[in-house]
């Protein structure tokens, strides 16, 4: 069995939450304070083990409604699915009929009733029923292990008789080997006491012992091993890494280690229906490569004959952890309009491929869109660079907005726009892309590229009018009258600065243009001889990347007059704009 879904109500940053979940790993990732520790904490109200008390909430943990008082009960509620006859056995009074017409188990954590220090009581139960206590049988049923963040794993695989390392031990180890293990530690324990240093030892503290109290109070003392058995050796047992003590290692192998231990101690445990590691934050102390590692495993889990299923909940807010996840183990927490939503994007219908081809655009960069609360998708390296610079020259600090500038490498917006908008990720999104105005026949019949007026009505390529249907509140699609650089140039203000960025890296053709554009007289013939001079040479065209810096360099550096394009005007207020949908 495994749990399929988790809603939560009215607890600290959340409102009303629900969220779905995979039978294997599950990615949380989110921002910075959006509630991804509020639904660690809130799969803990239940799933808490017996090294893991249950989180102890006060009035504080009640949500706060915007501009209001928090009131009323927090409430989890729980949907377990995929039960045996075993575990529909064991969980007999939680089940109901599921939509899809099987048996699921529901339990549901309360938290209310504060008393005068705050702290709210906790109240569980089963079935759809508040009467229907939650029973000591059910609970033994669900084992979970929770990893908090910047944990010691060092200080967690100390020996003890309560030990993961010892729990293992024990899980391993039958009847008959508890009794070969007694049988050899009786004889070792036998064996030293026949050797000279510990005879010697014995004497001299039974002489001075007897010295001290005299023959009659005296008591048998004897020197030899203090744990001659199964159970004490057990609590003993400790690792060594590389020769050394677990503590004088690195604390992310500490944790991979740790992580072995536990996976292994529950994925060989019969005596739980519902095994769950939870683990928190794991970019704490690994870097980039071992989270690559330690995610393949967590993915690659999967219940043997001898293994039972595990399944894996993780919080991250790593954009790195989020690119190498697979895209269906990722669920996002998102603050839309003051309110957290959870989304998931293998719930998006992707056309053919294009799902296939965001997994593979995911790398560090643009997996920053799962944290992002305001986005601008661009085409290329040069709107990547100039966006930011064009924003600031217009009186607009994307970074104090939390706008994320993402190139999507050429017109791959497709891939990523499935996951916005209204039925999505409620994020503003603004699309800054080319128009890409369709050709014009001239007198002999052959199409030619159309270099536009800044007023003119064009009609866009197929591209662009396909993209413009993903418009609505959230999502919105802006583009000039041609490309980015034309339509720069259009503006009488932005050509000279041009010139100079053109001159730091490309001087002889700066100054062929320069003389080019005081012959033409419109800016329409000026844009065009300044376009095509630049990146539709018959020989060598401007790196449009390498332009774009030199640009950007001048803007901001060097204080260059710019005038920024109405349609980028119209994307940075979109995505600056109010949070709540339009």
């Amino acid at each position: 069995m495994y749990l399929a879904n988790l809603k939560v109500s009215n607890f600290r940053k959340l409102s009303s939450v629900s969220l779905d979940f995979n039978e294997g790993l599950n990615i949380i990732v989110g921002p910075n304070n959006v509630g991804k520790s509020a639904v660690v904490d809130a799969l803990r109200s239940l799933l808490a083990g017996a090294d893991d008390p249950y989180p102890r909430l006060t009035v504080d943990d009640i949500h706060i409604p915007k501009g209001g008082k928090s009131h009323g009960s927090i409430l989890f509620s729980f949907t377990f699915r995929g039960l045996t006859l075993d575990d529909e056995a064991d969980f007999l009074p939680a089940l109901r009929i599921g939509a899809d017409k099987k048996l699921e188990a529901v339990i549901s954590v309360q938290y209310s009733d504060p008393d005068k220090s705050g702290r709210l009581k906790a109240k569980r139960w089963c079935g759809e029923h508040e009467e229907t206590s939650l029973t000591s049988d059910i609970l033994e049923n669900l084992r979970s292990v929770y990893l908090q963040p910047l944990r010691d794993a060092g200080q967690l695989l100390k020996p003890g008789r309560s030990s993961q390392l010892a729990r293992l031990f024990h899980l391993l180890t039958d009847d008959d080997g508890r009794q070969q293990i007694n049988d050899a530690l009786t004889k070792l324990d036998t064996d030293l006491k026949k050797q000279g240093p510990l005879l010697d030892t014995h004497k001299a503290i039974s002489t001075r012992h007897e010295n001290m109290i005299g023959a009659q109070l005296r008591q048998a003392l004897e020197l030899g091993l203090s744990g001659t058995d199964f159970q004490r050796l057990a609590a003993r047992l400790s690792l060594l890494v590389d020769t050394f003590e677990i503590e004088q290692n690195g604390l992310g192998f500490n944790n991979l280690i740790f992580m072995a231990v536990v996976l292994s101690e529950m994925a060989m445990n019969p005596d739980a229906a519902f095994r769950g590691l939870i683990v928190e934050e794991p970019e704490a102390h690994l870097h980039p490569q071992l989270q690559t590692v330690l995610l393949k495993y967590l993915s690659d889990i999967k219940a043997t004959e001898t293994d039972k299923p595990v399944q894996v909940f993780v919080t991250s807010h790593s954009p790195n952890f989020a690119s190498i996840a697979p895209l269906d183990t990722i669920t996002c927490l998102v603050e839309t309009g003051g309110a957290v939503q959870s989304f998931a994007p293998r719930t998006i219908t992707f056309e053919k491929g294009k799902k296939e081809k965001l997994a593979r655009y995911l790398d560090v960069t643009r997996a920053e869109l799962f944290f992002a609360r305001r986005i601008i998708f661009v085409e290329g390296a040069a709107e990547l660079l100039m966006v930011t610079t064009l924003a600031e020259s217009a009186g607009y600090d994307l970074r104090q907005y939390g706008v994320s500038v993402i190139s999507v490498e050429g017109l791959n917006f497709d891939s990523f726009l499935p996951l916005f908008g209204e039925k999505a990720l409620g994020v503003r999104v603004a699309v800054i892309t080319d128009a890409d105005p369709e050709k014009i026949v001239v007198a002999d019949g052959e199409p030619v590229a159309h270099y536009p007026a800044l007023d003119e009505v064009i009609t866009v390529s197929d591209n662009t009018a396909k993209m413009k249907k993903s418009d609505d509140s959230f999502v919105k699609i802006f583009h000039g009258v041609k490309t980015f650089e034309y339509d720069l140039a259009l503006l009488e203000d932005n050509r000279p600065t041009m010139i100079d960025a053109l001159k730091e890296i490309h001087p002889k053709i700066a100054a062929a243009l320069q003389a080019e554009l005081a012959s033409k007289t419109t800016d329409q013939e000026k844009a065009t001889a300044l376009f095509r001079g630049m990146f539709e040479r018959a020989e060598g065209n401007v790196q449009k990347g390498k332009f774009g810096q030199a640009l950007a360099s001048k803007i901001s550096d060097e204080k260059k007059s710019v005038k920024v394009p109405d349609y980028i005007i119209g994307a940075i207020k979109h995505v600056c704009g109010n949070e709540t949908t339009q």
